[in-house]
């Protein structure tokens, strides 16, 4: 740590940076491939062996730890009162070729706080925690938020007994092959925390193209999952003039354009994405029988989200009418938006204005473990810039002097909430 004397909690992070660089390539390693980001799914050996390197530099840093039965991992800087608990973390687990900075940033974030207000302030006078959270992305089990869910006593045990992976292994099994005990799933039930916090990149490039520091996030969207069957008919691609087909992939054209209007018209944040498709019997010379879409949409005021379901689904009945096909809708997904507590908003922005760290208030579109934590406990969230918008993605970068500000914001909170 620097000798050189800082005037602010800020000037000591900047002076510490070299600390968040080694924990970041340092977590980065685990389960890292060659060219093709980082493969580290929930109790997985690689996601093991960074939930150890974890528990070490926690004890480095002077914080008490422990993991607790369903794999979320604990560092604890004990206050001199008492009192609700002020935690700050993110996910350990990453996407298959994931980046660097997606969930372990927020942890590293947490973790350098903590012991940068510890060495700059002394001990506080409420608990501080840092938590690395065991899974939110659902890469391997197809469920997210386990280690949020679970804290905020949402996760059921019939969840944990028969989710299974690919390989038929269930999160039961995977989990007590790391050493855990999810069977004990209540007793990771938290009714001590205050306050969470999270840092996160943005995963998109709004922060990047204004040129501003920190984004202070106001809601996580809601998003809606679709699968949209056209049924047509296959016939002769050269004998079959185009006023007698029935082609189901003209029918899925129309509505994917037609999708894209409706969130564009919108405007921000409205969002809509037909991501796959699949054509049957999908050769050249046969007017396609069957297609198959998904359509994700997403919005973070509810009465529009709805509004959206409406339309997105009069949209693909109304294209069956017109080019002859019939059509099938199945939701997958519904999940409501989440607003974030209005008292920790402003905390963080009181806090970036006080150490002139430029900031916008945002939406965000992707989700995260703030969007649980929030429905038990005071929540908010604090992103710094993503390059280019990169994320989920090798490609995924944040330069170390666009991470210090949001360091210092991060702690500037918890030295309000806990000194």
């Amino acid at each position: 740590m620097s000798s050189v004397k800082a005037d602010n909690i800020y000037d000591y992070v900047a002076q510490n940076a070299g600390l968040i660089a080694s924990y970041i390539e340092g977590l980065a390693s685990y389960g890292m491939q060659s060219g093709s980001g980082i493969v580290r799914p929930v109790y997985s050996p690689e996601w093991l062996a960074a939930h150890r390197q974890l528990e070490k530099w926690i004890n480095e840093a002077g914080l008490s730890v422990r993991a607790d039965a369903i794999g979320n991992l604990w560092g604890r800087l004990e206050g001199s009162e008492g009192g609700p608990v002020i935690a700050s973390g993110s996910h350990l687990d990453t996407v298959k070729g994931g980046g660097k900075y997606d969930g372990g940033l927020g942890i590293i974030a947490a973790l350098s706080a903590i012991r940068f207000l510890k060495d700059f302030y002394g001990p506080p006078r409420r608990t501080l925690e840092v938590v690395a959270l065991c899974e939110e992305e659902g890469s391997r089990f197809n469920n997210t938020f386990l280690g949020s869910r679970a804290i905020i006593g949402t996760l059921p045990l019939d969840e944990v007994n028969n989710s299974r992976d690919p390989e038929g292994i269930s999160v039961l099994e995977a989990a007590r092959a790391c050493g855990f005990r999810p069977e004990e799933l209540t007793t990771v039930r938290r009714h001590d925390l205050g306050t969470f916090l999270e840092l996160h990149i943005e995963q998109g490039r709004l922060l990047d193209d204004a040129g501003l520091q920190v984004g202070i996030v106001e809601a996580i969207t809601g998003l809606q999952h679709l699968k949209v069957v056209f049924e047509g008919r296959a016939d002769h691609a050269g004998t079959t003039p185009m006023d007698l087909r029935a082609d189901s992939l003209v029918a899925a054209a129309d509505v994917a354009i037609k999708t894209h209007h409706l969130a564009a018209a919108l405007g921000r944040p409205a969002v809509a994405t037909v991501g796959s498709l699949q054509v049957e019997p999908g050769a050249r010379n046969i007017v396609p029988a069957r297609v198959e879409i998904t359509i994700d949409f997403r919005h973070s005021v509810e009465a529009t989200r709805q509004l959206m379901a409406q339309q997105i689904r009069q949209i693909c009945r109304d294209t069956g009418v017109s080019q002859g096909v019939t059509v099938q809708i199945e939701q997958h997904t519904d999940r409501l938006p989440a607003q974030m507590s209005p008292e920790v908003i402003e905390l963080l922005q009181s806090c970036a204005d006080q150490l002139g760290v430029s900031n916008m208030r945002m939406i965000s579109g992707a989700g995260h473990d703030s969007q649980i934590m929030v429905e038990r406990v005071p929540t908010a969230m604090l992103f710094v810039p993503s390059q280019a918008g990169r994320s989920h993605s090798a490609a995924e970068f944040t330069p170390l002097e666009q991470i210090i500000p949001g360091v210092a914001v991060l702690a500037q909170a918890m030295y309000k909430l806990a000194y």
